[in-house]
């Protein structure tokens, strides 16, 4: 009897093992995207931006998974992740189906997901396609539809595709595993802390250019502000004026603020003293409002 016992307990742990978010975690294949848990607690997702990659999310991860379980989601095709299913056509919306399905699979119950630059966009996309799976968004530093900065308030999708389509051209055109000096001065733009500012540029040398081409072209074609209404988690919003924005602060406020229009939930928090990496860049500061955000 004692021996049956032993085995069935060895049986039941195995099952909970087997069932359990962590080793999902570690079972779970997709040809879009590759997750890894850290911590125990109460879930977070963790989304990257283009050309970037899950590791800038190290420091914020180290500062969470003492009380959370804290899910790492690294896109394929960034920062010298396999290509896989990411090589032709869309990037972000098929990221994001493939975040759902892993909630699913994995269990989590409503988890929290944070998102920056296009991450943000595939967490509005999770939100609002998705609206029971999420239990609160962060958008770090992200429109709804980047469109308009490249074809004014009246932008819409058809009217920006051909400039979309040029950018691409020109991207793809790139040499694989280079990067330009107008890169790097973008980067610079992008990162205010300049120690941080090499692993940033390394992780877009390491990056697909075709993925990388064709997933900002995706991010000026899509406008999420008709679905923003679908969203029904509690959703906060940090954003930073860009150096060198050819509009004053206030108006720069006011766009932001008019593009989350059908989102009147949301918290909108404007960073000071930073540039697009807010984790980076204002760091204890972001964790701040993460906390408030996680409540």
């Amino acid at each position: 009897m004692k021996r049956r016992g032993f085995l069935v307990a060895a049986l039941l742990a195995v099952a909970a093992c087997a069932s359990s978010p962590n080793a999902t975690a570690q079972s779970f294949t997709s040809d879009r995207i590759s997750v890894v848990t850290r911590g125990s607690g109460r879930d977070i997702i963790l989304i990257h931006g283009l050309s970037s990659s899950r590791d800038i999310w190290n420091a914020t991860a180290d500062a969470l998974d003492d009380n959370y379980r804290v899910h790492l989601v690294q896109l394929n095709g960034f920062a010298g992740a396999p290509v896989g299913g990411a090589g032709d056509g869309q990037v972000s919306a098929p990221a994001a189906e493939e975040i759902a399905r892993y909630i699913r699979e994995a269990r989590l119950n409503r988890p929290a997901v944070i998102g920056h630059s296009m991450g943000g966009t595939i967490g509005l996309m999770l939100a609002a396609r998705h609206p029971d799976a999420v239990g609160k968004l962060m958008v770090v530093d992200m429109f709804p539809f980047m469109g308009a900065m490249f074809g004014g308030g009246n932008a819409t999708p058809a009217s920006v595709t051909p400039v979309a389509d040029q950018i691409r051209t020109a991207m793809r055109a790139a040499p694989q595993g280079e990067v330009s000096q107008q890169t790097v001065a973008t980067i610079n733009t992008m990162v205010r802390t300049e120690a941080a500012r090499p692993e940033i540029i390394e992780h877009a040398r390491l990056s697909d250019v075709v993925v990388t081409a064709n997933a900002f072209h995706e991010l000026i074609v899509t406008d999420l502000r008709p679905e923003l209404s679908n969203i029904t988690a509690p959703v906060t919003v940090l954003y930073v004026i860009p150096p060198q924005m050819p509009l004053t602060p206030e108006q720069y406020d006011g766009y932001m603020r008019a593009s989350y229009t059908n989102l009147p939930q949301a918290r909108l928090i404007k960073v000071d003293e930073s540039y697009h990496f807010i984790m980076i860049d204002q760091f204890d500061r972001f964790m701040s409002e993460v906390r408030t955000f996680l409540g």
